[in-house]
């Protein structure tokens, strides 16, 4: 990572807030915001456009070796194109969102998706979320956070996530395919869900997004001040 690019580390389990955080601490920073489970998601939503079995890991290789990834700017966020498409909303829909697990467990599709993040310093300062930001992608950044939330809780925003996007959904159904993700996140041999080393962990039940943005803020400028390197274009 380029001593001149600074890049804030944001992991979590699903529905922790890491996404929506993320975009309020980026705007906060004046940093380009990065969402790298979108990644894993467009290629589990490329698999499925080409009726590809994600189990067969094999085919899901070599569709990865065949694709064309790039990458655009648009409202500070960096987006994934894949053979030039932007997927869009199409990544959260429910068939993608049973069959990231398998695509995210994947090593050589971790491997390749890794190196292109790695490679997004090259448009700026970066807040980037995901899985394993900081105990993987970017493990030598001094900005490393973990969010975490009850189960009670994050089942209700996700729940009210699925409503917004007018999916049915039952408090206890989502719970329980929270957890199922959270042992198959934690468990695969690739890159699993972990706190990373020296990473702050913020358990954020009862804070509100805008809360959550400024502890981790005040995070940097303290992590910042202490390494005389503060700088921040839109705080």
């Amino acid at each position: 990572m380029s001593e001149n690019v600074t890049v804030v580390a944001v992991d979590g389990p699903a529905a922790s807030g890491k996404s929506t955080v993320s975009r309020v601490l980026a705007k906060k920073l004046g940093y380009l915001y990065v969402d790298t489970g979108a990644m894993y998601r467009a290629i589990t939503w490329k698999a499925l456009e080409e009726n590809i079995d994600v189990d067969d890991t094999i085919a899901v290789i070599a569709m990865m070796h065949r694709i064309k990834i790039d990458f655009e700017l648009v409202d500070k966020q960096v987006r994934m194109l894949i053979d030039g498409v932007y997927p869009g909303s199409a990544i959260r829909e429910p068939r993608v969102t049973g069959k990231v697990s398998t695509i995210a467990a994947i090593p050589e599709v971790r491997q390749v998706l890794v190196h292109h993040q790695r490679s997004l310093t090259k448009f700026g300062n970066l807040v980037m979320e995901g899985r394993d930001i900081g105990s993987v992608v970017f493990p030598d950044t001094p900005h490393k956070f973990y969010l975490e939330a009850s189960p009670e809780v994050r089942a209700e925003r996700r729940k009210r996530d699925l409503e917004a996007m007018e999916i049915p959904a039952s408090q206890e159904g989502v719970k329980e395919s929270l957890q199922l993700r959270d042992r198959k996140d934690s468990v695969r041999s690739a890159s699993p869900l972990q706190i990373a080393l020296g990473a702050t962990v913020i358990e954020n039940s009862h804070l509100s997004i805008e809360e959550n943005a400024n502890v981790i803020l005040d995070h940097i400028r303290q992590q910042s001040l202490r390494r005389g390197s503060f700088s921040a274009g839109g705080a």
